[in-house]
C-alpha cells in the first residue's frame, strides 16, 4: 500500500499505523484485520498493540507532493485503509501529531480522512475552525443507524469537504433528515458520497435498490456521487449462473430477482450501463 493505490478513488494510501478495533456491523468482514492477521500481525482489538511503520515510510507524502508540485496537479491520499486516525487511544497521540505535521507540509496533496469514530474528531484533531484546506473528511455509514449516530459529529466540524462512505452498504440509507437540515442552515452539508458492496469471503449481498436510492438522492441534492463496486455480488438478470452462487432478492414491489456471487473484478461496477466517478471539485488556492 502506498504509492498508486488500487482503491479506485484515490491515487495514494497512508498508514500512520496499522490495527483498529471493530465498532460496528461494517467491520464484521473487515478487509485490513484479515490483511493483517495474514502477514502475521496480530494488530486488532482493544488491547492489541499497533504496528508502528518505518521513517522511510514516512517520507512518502513528501515526495507525492514534490510530484504532484511538478505537475501543477493535485493528488488525493487515503488515510489510513489499516487504521482509524481517530481511535482514541493515547499511545497514539505521537503518530497523529507526526501526521497532522505532515499534511500541513504537504499543501498539493487532499488528505482524505475516514472514520468509524467522527466524535473523537473535535478531541483529537489540532485544528478546531481552522482546518487545512487541503483536508477531506468522511465518516463511514454502512446502514441507517449509522449514519444517523455519525453524521452530527460530521457535519458540526469545519474541514473543507465532508463526505461520506457507504461501503459495505448493508441497508438502505435516507439522507433527506440531513439534506433539508442543510437546506435550513442547521448542519453542513455533504460534498461527496461513496457507495460500494462489500468484497471478500464472507462477502454480504448488496440491494441494488439501495445504490439505486442513494445514487438518486446524491444527485438530487447535488451530492458527488462515486460507485467503487458492487463487491462480490450482483444482480442477474438472465437469472443464476453457472458455477457461482445465487440468491433471490425482493424489489419493493415484490418482484423477485437473482443476485450472483461472480467475484469482484467480475462483478464490475457498472451502474445501470454506466460508471459514477464524481469528485468534489479538487481546484482551489491553498
Amino acid at each position: 500500500m502506498g504509492k498508486d493505490s488500487k482503491i479506485e478513488w484515490t491515487h495514494h494510501t497512508f498508514n500512520p499505523w496499522w490495527g483498529c478495533t471493530r465498532v460496528s456491523p461494517g467491520c464484521e468482514h473487515c478487509y485490513a484485520e484479515r490483511m493483517a492477521k495474514w502477514r502475521g500481525h496480530d494488530v486488532w482489538g482493544p488491547k492489541a498493540e499497533r504496528r508502528e511503520l518505518s521513517a522511510n515510510h514516512w517520507k512518502e507524502p513528501i515526495a507525492w507532493n514534490a510530484a504532484a508540485a511538478r505537475n501543477g496537479t493535485r493528488a488525493r491520499v487515503f488515510c489510513a485503509s489499516m487504521a482509524d486516525v481517530f481511535e482514541d487511544r493515547r499511545d497514539l497521540d505521537a503518530r497523529r501529531e507526526q501526521l497532522w505535521g505532515i499534511i500541513e507540509s504537504t499543501p498539493h496533496l487532499d488528505w482524505l480522512l475516514l472514520t468509524k469514530r467522527p466524535q473523537n474528531v473535535a478531541s483529537l484533531a489540532p485544528w478546531t475552525d481552522n482546518w487545512p484546506r487541503n483536508v477531506w473528511l468522511g465518516a463511514t455509514a454502512e446502514d441507517q443507524q449509522r449514519l444517523d449516530e455519525r453524521l452530527p459529529a460530521l457535519t458540526s466540524l469545519a474541514a473543507r469537504v465532508l463526505f461520506l462512505s457507504c461501503e459495505p452498504l448493508l441497508g438502505p440509507v435516507d439522507l433527506s433528515r440531513w439534506v433539508e437540515g442543510a437546506k435550513r442552515g442547521d448542519n453542513r452539508a455533504i460534498d461527496w458520497l461513496i457507495a460500494g458492496g462489500e468484497s471478500g469471503p464472507k462477502a454480504r449481498p448488496m440491494h441494488p435498490e439501495w445504490l439505486c436510492s442513494l445514487r438518486d438522492q446524491s444527485v438530487s441534492a447535488a451530492i458527488r456521487f462515486y460507485f467503487k463496486q458492487w463487491g462480490e455480488w450482483r444482480p442477474s438478470a438472465s437469472g443464476p449462473v453457472k458455477g457461482h452462487a445465487s440468491q433471490v432478492l425482493y424489489r419493493a414491489s415484490g418482484e423477485p430477482f437473482t443476485i450472483v456471487r461472480l467475484g469482484k473484478k467480475k462483478a464490475g461496477r457498472l451502474l445501470q450501463g454506466r460508471t459514477w466517478d464524481e469528485f468534489p471539485d479538487p481546484n482551489y488556492d491553498v
